[in-house]
């Protein structure tokens, strides 16, 4: 079994700042592309930025600048989600994705984390 657990998240006034982190666990041979998701109230989930395995990023234009990903070279199951000058837009239920290869498996699978709420006052 693979788990993605989150952590972080919470409220923050606008213009502060938030991290968080996603750990995978479990029967995990090799990683793929990381990706955080948020989804506003309302509002279908969308990518927000993602890290492929060779440490190339992407981010939606409006974070662009404000947040950062990494992933942990050592741990290499761990990957975080820097957010600065927090914008009330900004909040919403944020999910970690992962494309793990399982052990002893011939590919690769999306797994979700369970989400975590951020909340950005004005």
């Amino acid at each position: 079994q693979v788990q993605l657990v989150e952590s972080g998240g919470g409220l923050v006034q606008a213009g502060g700042s938030l991290g968080l982190s996603c750990a995978a666990s479990g029967n995990i041979f090799s990683i793929r592309g990381m990706k955080w998701y948020y989804e506003a109230p309302g509002k279908q989930r969308e990518l927000v930025a993602s890290i492929g395995r060779g440490g190339d990023t992407n981010y939606k234009a409006s974070v662009e600048g404000r947040f950062t990903i990494s992933r942990d070279n050592a741990a290499k199951n761990t990957m975080f989600l820097q957010m600065n000058s927090l914008k009330p837009e900004d909040t919403g239920v944020y999910y970690c994705n992962m494309d793990i290869l399982r052990v002893n498996s011939d590919y690769f699978s999306t797994y979700w984390g369970q989400g975590t709420q951020v909340t950005v006052s004005s």
